[in-house]
């Protein structure tokens, strides 16, 4: 881990046709894929805007899709590290 990932925070998020944006608090901007978690790949575009920054903007945090983000984790490559159900 490096100090610059794990004193990051975010102060705004945005999103477009595939990507989550985050603009941190020193001024980077970073782009993520959605496809690296489906639940936000899938989720409709208002429940999308319907998140809130927790940990003084450390993470992003949605209720209604059941998600929790860090951006250290955004900026070191991280994505949904939940396991699919086994299908029966």
């Amino acid at each position: 881990m490096t100090t610059l990932a794990a004193t990051a925070a975010t102060k705004r998020v945005w999103f477009d046709e595939a990507n989550i944006w985050l603009e941190l608090t020193d001024g980077r901007q970073l782009s993520v894929p959605l496809a690296y978690f489906p639940r936000l790949l899938h989720a409709a575009p208002d429940k999308l805007l319907r998140f809130e920054l927790s940990g003084g903007g450390t993470g992003i945090h949605w209720d209604e899709l059941d998600e929790d983000i860090s951006v250290e984790g955004l900026l070191l490559g991280i994505g949904d590290r939940t396991k699919p159900k086994a299908k029966k």
